[in-house]
Order: C-alpha cells, then sequence, then structure tokens
C-alpha cells in the first residue's frame, strides 16, 4: 500500500545540496508537516533550509551535524524526536567517494571517512529512530542510498564498492527482518543507480548505454518506489543487466565484457569529484 509524504515527518541526510535538496523540496513539495535536514555544510545547510521555507507549508528543522560521528547523530536524533517527532520517511542519502587506487588511501581520510559515512552512518542513524518508528504502528518508509557500483566490482572505487555493497546487504536484510517480524508497516527500500550528474562523480564515464542520469529523474523515480514500498530500484536499466550477466558468466568472460564491451573498469579513468567538497555532501551516485 502506497503512502503519501501529506502531514507526515521526512528527514533527509545530506541534505544541502544536490540529491538530498531535492529529496527535501519534494517532501515540502507533497505537503510533509516537518522536514528535517542533516548535513555537516552549516552555510549550505542554512541556505537551503530559508529557500525550503520560502515555498512554504512545511516546517523545516535544520541540523549541521557529522554523521559519521555516533554522537552527534544520537545527539540530533534526541532533538528531532523533541521537535519534530518520529520520522515517518527516513531518506539516508548522505555519501563521500574516494576515486583511487586502493594502495593509495589513506588510513582515516580515505578508508575510515568513506566506510564511516557511507556504511556505518545509515546504520546508526536508522537503529536512532527505529525502534520508534516501530512502536507506532503506522506506515513509514526507509530510503537506502546505495550504488550500481555495489554490485560490480570497479577500479579505483574499491574502497567506496565495498560501502555500498554492504549497503546493499544490510538494507535488503534490515528489510526482511521486519517484514518477518511483523514489522511490515515499516518499509524499506534500497536505491542503486549508476552515476548521475551531482557533480560527485565529477569526471566519471557512464558505461556503454549508461548515460550519466539527471538528478530530477533520479529522484522522481527513487522518491516513488519508496512512497510505494518497493524493494528496490536499480537505474538505469543496464545496471541490473550487468548484475543479471556477471551472475551467468565465467569470471575471465565477465572481465572482457565489462572491461572492454561495457568499459565499466575505465568508468572512474578520468574522475576529478567535486572540487572542495564537504567531507560529509550530498549521496551519489
Amino acid at each position: 500500500m502506497g503512502i503519501s509524504a501529506a502531514g507526515r515527518t521526512v528527514l533527509v541526510t545530506g541534505a544541502a545540496m544536490g540529491m538530498g535538496r531535492l529529496y527535501a523540496e519534494r517532501a515540502v513539495h507533497d505537503g510533509a508537516a516537518h522536514v528535517v535536514l542533516w548535513d555537516r555544510n552549516a552555510e549550505a545547510l542554512e541556505a537551503t533550509a530559508a529557500d525550503l521555507r520560502a515555498l512554504g507549508g512545511s516546517t523545516v528543522h535544520p541540523y549541521a551535524l557529522d554523521v559519521s560521528s555516533v554522537a552527534e547523530v544520537t545527539a540530533a536524533a534526541e532533538s528531532v524526536l523533541a521537535e519534530a517527532g518520529v520520522p515517518d520517511i527516513l531518506i539516508n542519502n548522505a555519501g563521500i567517494v574516494r576515486g583511487k587506487y586502493f594502495w593509495e588511501h589513506d588510513h582515516e581520510a580515505d578508508i575510515d571517512a568513506v566506510m564511516q559515512v557511507n556504511t556505518l552512518a545509515p546504520m546508526h542513524i536508522t537503529r536512532a529512530f527505529l525502534p520508534q518508528m516501530i512502536a507506532r504502528r503506522t506506515p513509514a518508509r526507509i530510503l537506502n542510498v546505495a550504488s550500481a557500483s555495489g554490485t560490480l566490482s570497479v577500479p579505483k572505487m574499491s574502497v567506496y564498492t565495498a560501502s555500498k555493497w554492504a549497503v546493499i546487504g544490510w538494507s535488503d536484510s534490515l528489510r526482511l527482518e521486519l517484514n518477518e517480524s511483523g514489522n511490515g508497516h515499516v518499509q524499506v527500500t534500497t536505491l542503486i543507480p549508476s552515476y548521475i550528474k551531482t557533480g560527485m562523480f565529477a569526471g566519471a564515464r557512464g558505461p556503454l548505454l549508461t548515460p550519466l542520469m539527471e538528478p530530477e529523474y533520479v529522484v522522481d523515480r527513487a522518491w516513488t518506489a519508496l512512497m510505494e514500498g518497493k524493494a528496490r530500484i536499480q537505474l538505469p536499466w543496464t545496471v541490473p543487466l550487468g548484475s543479471a550477466l556477471r551472475g551467468l558468466l565465467p569470471q575471465p568472460v565477465w572481465d572482457v565484457v565489462a572491461g572492454r564491451v561495457f568499459k565499466v573498469y575505465k568508468s572512474m579513468d578520468h574522475f576529478t569529484g567535486r572540487p572542495a567538497a564537504p567531507a560529509a555532501a550530498e549521496g551519489k551516485r
């Protein structure tokens, strides 16, 4: 059964810019009572909050915090529960990327940071609100933003790929746990997109038949799937195709197909990323 954001509380991480901002705008447009914005970039966060308030109709709650900090997540969650109530819709969108060979990654600035923001933060954030979402016994939704790179290995994205692979496994397991424990009123959707034109993956080249997608298109498709409670949405159509071929073909054959035909293995060769991006910028993909 589908739901609407009208009259509900929506929380978006990585909400100051890019995809996160678009999700927040959609929540206001659909009549959410409370729209909660989490982001590390305080300046951009306040600007986004002001723009959303100007649209009218929703109470906007901006929180500047580092989602990789369990202490900050816990404190902010307590404030949200007191000020805006239990989120009906939680969108785990915040994410960062490092595009380099694994041995070039710094221990803390790269490996720890990517895993903390991309993998651990969605878990800790969801854990902070899920017991209350379950206890209310009213329809609720969780969107976990993963990536197509969490389904296929990609050179120069080893840590990012690992972080998103973990998100997919955790997110779908959480969905099953909620359904099998009789708590299916909280439904989990996993978004698995290829590259999106947000600036986060500037310089990356989409594989064959997989052009970089417009953020508005992805948000629209993801929002619809979330409201309908769909388990998974993969964009574009080549993403599930790639996963299917990877499962069917022997490894040497797949390496040739992915590397020479679809050019998946070359997609990060010219990656530059967003200049001077905040450490917890918007999610991907």
